[in-house]
Formats: C-alpha cells, structure tokens, sequence
C-alpha cells in the first residue's frame, strides 16, 4: 500500500541492500508508518540521481505535501559528491529534497561497532525523534549534520508524533 500523495508523507529512494537495512531498522521507530514509503533500490549513487530526476521530479511538482530522502554511500568521495548530487536538485524542490550518506560505506558503520544495520537504522531514526545526535555524531554520519537538522524542521513532524 502506498502513501496518500495528498497528505504530507515521505519516499525514500536508496542505492542498495545496505541502505535498505539502514532503512528498514528506522521504520522500527517511525509513528505513522503510513505516511513513508521505501522505494526500490536503484544499485548504484548515479542512479539514485537519475532515477530521482527522472522518474520523482514532476510527481513531487504535483504533489506539494511530498518530502523525497535520497539514500547513498559518499564511497570516501565527500564534499565533491555531495555537491555532484545537489545539481540533480532543482532550486524549487531544494526544501523538501534531503541527501543523506555514510562517509564509505554502511557496511562500515557495523566495523565501526554501532550493531547491525537495522540497529543502526533505529538507533538514528531514535536520535530524530528525541532531537538528540548519539547516533548521527559518529564520524561516519556527522557530515549529514545539516540535512539532519533540515529533516528534523520538515520530515520529523510527519513520521513521529511525539
């Protein structure tokens, strides 16, 4: 079942199995469940890019409630690949559009010893809902500090009633 496109809701396009685990451990924590949809993972940073400017954009022109998370690993390419990614935004959708990565690889956030990737996931998703950043200040994550924040203003209200 999909989200009601005429309410405030939120899709998530990710890159891969990785992602989807971060995803699926933050869905544990969400409240309102029907108002977030995870979409298909699209294999690759690039194509989350273009799957985004081709297949979302003129939905999200349509559908004014709709907040779009583009899920991907900055593979140790950071600012460079951050700001790559921004072009594929345009300058009207900017506010409801969120980036967010890990530094490499998601993979590594279980190296790092942070648990399971659906741990991780919920973990994160916690830190959103209590306004706190235990989870999201790991290096790994830290760089997401301003999207995060973003999120927190427009995303947080829709997912987490308290």
């Amino acid at each position: 079942m999909g989200v009601n496109k005429y309410q405030p809701h939120v899709l998530v396009l990710l890159e891969d199995d990785a992602n989807r685990q971060l995803v699926n451990g933050f869905l544990l924590e969400v409240d309102s469940i029907s108002k977030i949809q995870i979409l298909h993972e699209v294999g690759g940073w690039k194509k989350v890019l273009t799957s985004f400017r081709d297949d979302y954009i003129n939905d999200m022109e349509r559908f004014p409630q709709r907040f779009m998370v583009l899920l991907f690993d900055l593979d140790n390419q950071g600012e460079n690949r951050l700001e790559f990614a921004k072009t594929y935004i345009p300058s009207h959708l900017t506010e409801r559009v969120f980036i967010l990565t890990t530094l490499d690889e998601p993979e590594d956030l279980k190296k790092a010893k942070l648990g399971h990737l659906e741990t991780v996931g919920e973990a994160l998703a916690k830190d959103c809902r209590d306004g706190t950043d235990m989870t999201w200040n790991h290096p790994l994550l830290k760089h997401n500090e301003d999207e995060l924040n973003r999120l927190r203003k427009h995303v947080r209200p829709i997912l987490f009633q308290s």
